[in-house]
């Protein structure tokens, strides 16, 4: 296969640090790793090394790593068409971390918005979480990746890694792919059912304010039919004005595959009530079976915990060559086999 024919390598993670996925995470990400498959020689990984930037417990962070890849597993990952892996079973992340935060301005980590944003958040900000993007930067290097799916938060981070490729190779040699941005197809921003004025997120203000991968279908029809709307009683796509309504429509839209104009035009003169009643069974019926699957995963621990090794096998086959590669350039003997 020649170059121009192989397929572009994606690699993406995600990070074990709640007990599920959500909704938000879903449209905003996940199904697109589903879909990429079919395109690209995709490497999917569990970002536990990420995950120890804050406070964890490591019992706990072992068993969201495990429940986040069968989650993956049951959306779509399929392990014989990708690599799944979790991040800690390949040991040259860190190594190459290690290379690129020599290569990386202490101003340049510094400016990084998310550090910012989540120091402000945390009373014991980390080194780690400094210099996350760096280990991010050697998470999409050491696959010599072609396309990183990003979003808006993650843009500076890919940045980063760009400019720390360009600069590594201008200095020692060609040796990484300058990866690309890869721009899924647009998707609105899933917003807190509490709080529509914020991104849904796993630390939502209100329990009912998130809806997650593995709630029972009955907990996802009352978040859906107790969603924050307004007193208007329309069913009408207005962001600015009715963001709660706005937010009901966009996740209606996604996972029923239509429009905001048709979800508009069936509803016209209906109000709410029937509205999120539609809505909370297309959540259900979209929804309900990603848990089933993810139980059935979880019920055969030692041949999930197979399938994640052989996934680290093969990410480890591409990884230690590329590390070899920056050790010789660098300067560095060899590393040993382990």
């Amino acid at each position: 296969m020649t170059t121009a024919d192989r397929k572009p390598r994606v690699l993406s993670g995600i990070q074990p640090t709640s007990d599920s996925f959500h909704l938000g995470n879903y449209l905003g990400a996940l199904r697109q790793w589903v879909a990429l498959q079919d395109v690209a020689d995709a490497f999917y990984m569990v970002v536990d090394l990420h995950a120890i930037t804050v406070e964890h417990e490591p019992k706990v962070l072992h068993e969201r790593s495990r429940v986040s890849a069968a989650q993956l597993m049951a959306l779509g990952v399929d392990p014989e068409r990708s690599a799944l892996f979790v991040q800690s079973q390949v040991p040259e992340h860190p190594m190459l971390a290690w290379i690129m935060g020599a290569q990386t301005g202490f101003g340049e980590a510094g400016r990084m918005t998310q550090f910012k944003d989540k120091s402000a958040k945390q009373e014991r900000t980390t080194v780690g979480l400094f210099t996350y993007p760096i280990l991010q930067a050697a998470d999409i290097l050491l696959y010599q990746t072609d396309q990183v799916p990003v979003g808006e938060d993650q843009r500076q981070h890919l940045e980063l890694t760009r400019d720390l490729a360009i600069r590594f190779n201008g200095t020692y040699g060609q040796t990484f792919t300058v990866p690309d941005a890869y721009i899924v197809k647009e998707t609105a921003t899933i917003k807190d059912l509490a709080e529509p004025e914020k991104k849904m997120s796993k630390s939502s203000a209100s329990p009912r304010g998130c809806v997650y991968l593995l709630d029972e279908p009955n907990q996802m029809r009352k978040k859906i039919k107790s969603a924050v709307t307004d007193s208007d009683a329309e069913v009408r796509y207005d962001p600015e004005r009715k963001p709660g309504v706005s937010n009901l429509m966009n996740i209606y839209a996604a996972l029923g595959s239509t429009t905001l104009d048709k979800i508009e035009a069936e509803y016209a003169g209906r109000g709410y009530g029937d509205f999120k009643g539609d809505l909370a069974e297309v959540v259900a019926d979209s929804l309900g079976p990603i848990a089933a699957r993810t139980k059935e995963y979880l019920a055969d621990r030692a041949e999930l915990d197979r399938i994640l090794a052989k996934g680290a096998e093969k990410a480890r086959q591409v990884a230690s060559r590329t590390l070899a590669k920056a050790y010789k350039k660098i300067g560095f003997f060899p590393p040993v086999a382990l």
